[in-house]
């Protein structure tokens, strides 16, 4: 990537470069799991011929007695392997329900986006920030913005930028804790978000392997994501306000470049706060009826025979139909305030357009799914589980060993491949089932992912918004470049992944829940 700065470039930038090198010669992610499948059939060959198998002990689901079970490696590449080949191909992808669960969101989330609600809302929250709490307030937001995807880094991050230069602070620090906040934390959030439900649904697939009857829910990091977003939260904005900030000290207005951003949309149209009050309105409206629902011992969203809530309940079981309704009515009802969307007409017009903007991703959806369901066939994952964790447990090496090392591999793969789905399609179906075996909750590897996932995104020049970021920064001092953004996260990026590593290493030693 060039730069507009013209100094000889320093090793970190050297370096820097070649991780882009490295990184561009990574294929599409729909090439790495074709080629996947492939290694897998080959593998699933190899195995099979040599009668690879491991012999557990297990209890049984009907009579909870101990048995003895033996599992091979089947092949998909003798008669059998083929006709699953064959046949499996159109069931494979219609049984993959992250695909439903994913449309379903984006139904409500492409309305809230298209309208602009999301865009007036983090606006507002900024606007309304207190000069001596705008560094806490920013950081809080730009977590919570992961929860409409590109907003954050397409609005919350230039506009604290803005927010800083119009307090008089340095805005390029503003920039480093819109990213550090938005990127450093994208996985976690205080609201379920269409990511949960992929990322469970991989995990569910995984656990499988060893508990036919196991699944988790979609909540199921909820306490440790609250959590974890207050306390990033709070490390972001102190090492905004004691690292970044005095190391740039006091703004030049000299080094813009032409054009500047500088105070523009710093407040809102009269439009748009009338419709961020008919938003809260709908929102409103949308907990009064779900409270009718739920509230009373005859709310027909509990458990018909148990009457419970919280836990196996058609509410908490169907809590992705909530997370649309939410975006879809405070959106359109932000449309209909705001003069954005006004008619059903444009709503649905709203929503093809969020649907067709999925059309990579459904196709990704397609190829993995059908990896998913070769693995799972060819019992690799379950062989491989089970003799390794036979093998770690005779070593006595211990689960919280294995997550933290787990949670730095994330870490480190995160550098050249960005995607959370695609690296946790590969994860899960090894590490959940090895580290179950071992005693390990679904719930504990899904959260050590979400930690090793996150940091390294503010560093890497393959995501897809760093390029973005130092367009921001140029904006106010014409000769940043790749090199600034990296200096400026760099101290985000080692804090939040040490602290955010100890904090789960905390919460797994305590015994803590992660979520309902």
């Amino acid at each position: 990537m060039s730069t507009s700065n013209a100094a000889p470039k320093t090793a970190m930038q050297r370096f820097l470069d070649g991780v882009e090198r490295v990184g561009n010669m990574v294929p599409h992610p729909v090439v790495i799991f074709l080629i996947l499948i492939v290694i897998v059939m080959v593998l699933s060959a190899l195995f099979s011929a040599f009668g690879a198998a491991v012999t557990f002990e297990r209890i049984n689901a009907e009579t909870h007695e101990i048995e003895t079970a033996t599992t091979e490696i089947r092949s998909l590449l003798n008669a059998d392997g083929i006709r699953f080949l064959y046949a499996s191909l159109i069931p494979n992808f219609m049984s993959f329900t992250a695909v439903g669960l994913m449309i379903a969101a984006m139904i409500g989330a492409g309305v809230a986006e298209e309208s602009g609600m999301v865009t007036a809302l983090i606006r507002k929250l900024v606007i309304v920030s207190p000069a001596w709490a705008l560094t806490y307030i920013l950081s809080f937001v730009g977590i919570l913005s992961s929860i409409a995807a590109d907003a954050g880094y397409l609005v919350l991050i230039p506009l604290a930028g803005v927010a800083y230069l119009a307090v008089g602070r340095n805005p390029l620090a503003g920039l480093a804790l819109g990213f550090a906040a938005v990127a450093g934390a994208f996985t976690v959030n205080m609201l379920i978000k269409p990511l949960d439900a992929v990322l469970v649904e991989f995990t569910n697939d995984a656990a499988r392997l060893v508990d036919s009857n196991s699944s988790i829910s979609l909540a199921s990091n909820i306490w440790f994501s609250i959590v974890s977003v207050i306390f990033l939260a709070v490390v972001v904005a102190f090492i905004t306000d004691r690292m970044i900030a005095p190391r740039l000290g006091v703004y030049d207005p000299a080094l813009a470049a032409d054009g500047t951003m500088t105070e523009q949309g710093a407040t809102l149209s009269e439009q748009e706060s009338r419709g961020l009050h008919f938003a809260g309105l709908g929102l409103l409206g949308l907990i009064i009826v779900f409270c009718f629902l739920t509230i009373p011992s005859w709310g027909p969203l509990r458990n018909p025979d148990t009457g419970e809530l919280i836990g196996n309940s058609p509410f908490m079981n169907g809590l992705i139909a909530l997370i649309m309704l939410i975006f879809l009515v405070t959106g359109w009802c932000y449309g209909i305030g705001a003069g954005t969307l006004r008619t059903l007409t444009e709503v649905i017009g709203a929503i093809e357009k969020s649907i067709k903007n999925m059309g990579g991703t459904i196709f990704l959806f397609f190829v993995l799914s059908q990896f998913v369901a070769y693995f799972t066939y060819t019992n690799i994952g379950t062989v491989m589980a089970l003799s390794l964790s036979g093998a770690l447990q005779a070593a006595n090496i211990g689960s919280l060993p294995l997550l933290l090392g787990f949670i730095v591999v994330v870490a480190i793969i995160d550098l050249l491949l960005t995607g959370a789905i695609a690296k946790w399609a590969i994860f899960a179906p090894v590490f959940v089932p090895l580290l179950m075996k071992l005693g390990v909750e679904p719930e504990a590897v899904l959260a050590a992912y979400r930690v090793g996932d996150s940091p390294m995104n503010a560093i890497t020049p393959l995501n897809a918004y760093f390029a973005l970021v130092v367009g921001f920064m140029q904006r106010y001092d014409r000769n940043a470049g790749v090199g600034t953004v990296v200096a400026l996260m760099l101290p985000y990026v080692v804090w939040m992944f040490v602290l955010w590593t100890a904090l789960f290493a905390v919460w797994q030693m305590l015994g803590l829940p992660w979520g309902l």
